[in-house]
């Protein structure tokens, strides 16, 4: 399938972010925080292998990108970044589970985790989630997959509403132990029905 391309550029707006196109300044920073011994790394999948090689192809994924000013549409991934500073703070992104039957997975990082706890990663996750159900209308559910150490993500979807839907047991090793690989997943009606209950308490 031929992807779609576009030079507009994507600023959703949270409470205490956006989420935004990359921008030249960011390269740097994204850089740093692919090198090893962040403590990002420990839960954003530490069971899988990644390289400098991989780190750099990615870099210049982004260059070639700012270059050509053209960025894929719907978007896959989008920089977190602070409200006011501009600053980047993390990603979130998303992938197919399954193209054919509209079955769609998103996914967050947030690097410094001096910025955890703060509700940054609920306010960008629910930004990132109305956009994909918005660009995305064939989808009827979507995903969020972690792993049983990763006590912030899990706490964080089922504040989203998330059910958890697989749990598949010792399926991840971290450190020379055994984990569970965990899916949580929500139905377009269920975000909906979340998203007007929200806005209600207001």
């Amino acid at each position: 399938m031929e992807k779609s391309v576009e030079t507009c550029r994507v600023n959703l707006g949270g409470n205490k972010i956006i989420l935004r196109d990359w921008i030249a300044d960011d390269l740097a920073s994204f850089e740093e925080w692919q090198k090893p011994c962040h403590k990002w790394q420990d839960f954003d999948g530490p069971y899988y292998t990644t390289t400098e090689e991989n780190t750099l192809k990615q870099i210049n994924g982004i260059r070639e990108r700012l270059k050509s000013a053209a960025f894929p549409a719907p978007r896959t991934r989008l920089v977190i970044a602070d409200k006011k500073s501009n600053q980047l703070l993390g990603t979130v992104n998303s992938y197919w589970e399954s193209i054919e039957t509209n079955w769609l997975c998103a996914g967050i990082a947030l690097y410094d985790h001096n910025f955890w706890g703060q509700g940054i990663g609920y306010d960008a996750l629910n930004v990132w989630i109305n956009y994909l159900f918005f660009v995305h209308p064939q989808i009827v559910r979507l995903d969020l997959r972690t792993w049983s150490g990763n006590y912030g993500m899990i706490h964080l979807a089922k504040k989203l509403n998330f059910k958890l839907e697989a749990q598949f047991r010792k399926a991840r090793i971290v450190n020379g132990e055994y984990y569970d690989s965990l899916g949580f997943g929500i139905l377009r009606e269920e975000w909906l029905n979340r998203t007007v209950a929200v806005e209600n308490k207001k």
